[in-house]
């Protein structure tokens, strides 16, 4: 998909610099140009020696090169390049890009770039959460800019939360799924259910039984299915994933009931059903509207079966509909999996176990294997969950 394109890579002076060089290897192993523009603080975190060794062209710091009398044009960049990235974004270059402050090499080719731009944005939290980094990354995308959002985690501060730079792989995934959009719509059409993320069964008014799921599986699928054309339905249990594209509608639920209220009423009018959320199996028999108080030693509490959604799809689906099921398991897994694709009239389910490493609940990357009405079993290797996403639609496409 980025095979022939050419991209700036825009590299600002913040720790997470060193993940450019990775980020350069992996856009050139997909067979993309990539020219690097650096500010000059950001020669004090990695050496433009290293940057230049993997993009194969000397590194663009200054208007001017007094060496050999050249000029280096930021308007003829800003035509050259498909895209523009800018990784890491810092907070004061953001804050340049937002308010048209021009006083470096990196800054005037942005604002003079025709192609696409991303950001990503890398600074430690408190600065990521002050109101002016938000107002700047809102004028951002609202100029056109595309924002990779930083997940959270441990930042060099030590602190814990949101503001480290999208990793390399993930911005080449959003990377090569951007430009898909733009070449690729054979679901042109068709309109999809997609369930994702966990369920919450509620105890009393202040606790639940809960699951890791984080919903990311299934957002990737509803932005593989839009991004290719179809309509989707997104039915979100509680999750922290944002849709991006306009095509998706969600609907957000929270118990199984409720999600099991909302596929049942959307699946009829639509084409299929991907059933990727971690649906709890059990609900608490009875709610307290109190909080439960600690009076006792053990505590019991009895528990009733949820609606099965995937298999009250599987009762009322048409020959033209196609079903598509989740397994993860612990244990025997081909087994259960082959079960739930029988038992729940399913046209193909999509098997993950946790004793793969990489796979599951939290994490970004997924490993799985499909198997079909005919008891076909297809093997992929370990990939981001963009990338998966994208191999579960391309065998949706197929049966379509």
């Amino acid at each position: 998909m980025l095979k022939g394109k050419k991209f700036i890579l825009g590299v600002t002076g913040g720790i997470a610099a060193y993940k450019a060089a990775n980020l350069i290897r992996l856009l050139v192993k997909e067979g993309a140009e990539v020219q690097v523009l650096m500010t000059k603080l950001a020669k004090e975190f990695i050496t433009p020696l290293t940057l230049a060794t993997l993009s194969k062209r000397p590194i663009l710091v200054d208007f001017f090169n007094p060496e050999n009398g050249a000029w280096n044009s930021h308007v003829d960049m800003g035509l050259w390049a498909d895209g523009m990235i800018i990784a890491p974004a810092t907070a004061n270059s953001m804050g340049k890009m937002a308010n048209g402050v021009a006083d470096n090499l990196l800054i005037t080719t942005y604002l003079s770039a025709r192609c696409p731009v991303f950001i990503a944005p890398a600074m430690d939290l408190d600065m990521y959460q002050h109101p002016s980094t938000i107002k700047n990354i809102e004028t951002l995308k609202s100029y056109g800019n595309f924002i990779i959002e930083p997940p959270s985690g441990e930042l060099a501060s030590g602190l814990i939360g949101k503001g480290r730079m999208e990793e390399p792989e993930n911005i080449v995934a959003y990377l090569k799924d951007h430009f898909r959009q733009e070449e690729k719509h054979d679901l042109e059409g068709k309109h999809f259910l997609v369930s994702a993320g966990p369920t919450h069964e509620k105890i009393d008014p202040v606790r639940f039984i809960g699951n890791y799921s984080s919903g990311k599986m299934g957002f990737a699928i509803a932005e593989e299915l839009a991004s290719r054309g179809a309509n989707v339905t997104l039915v979100s249990g509680p999750s922290s994933q944002k849709v991006k594209n306009a095509k998706v509608k969600r609907i957000d639920v929270l118990s199984a009931a409720e999600m099991a209220k909302a596929c049942i009423e959307n699946f009829p009018q639509t084409d299929g059903a991907i059933m990727a959320a971690a649906v709890a199996d059990y609900t608490p028999l009875h709610r307290a509207d109190k909080k439960v108080k600690r009076e006792k030693d053990e505590l019991h509490i009895e528990l009733k079966a949820t609606v099965d959604i995937a298999a009250a799809l599987g009762k009322v689906k048409e020959a033209n509909q196609i079903l598509v099921g989740f397994a993860l398991e612990t244990n025997d897994a081909k087994a259960n999996a082959v079960n739930k694709l029988q038992k729940k009239n399913l046209d193909f389910i999509v098997l993950n176990s946790l004793e793969d490493e990489g796979a599951g609940f939290n994490v970004d990357t997924n490993k799985i294997t499909i198997i079909d009405k005919g008891n076909k079993q297809t093997d992929y290797s370990l990939k981001n969950k963009l990338e998966v996403a994208e191999d579960i639609v391309n065998y949706l496409h197929k049966l379509l």
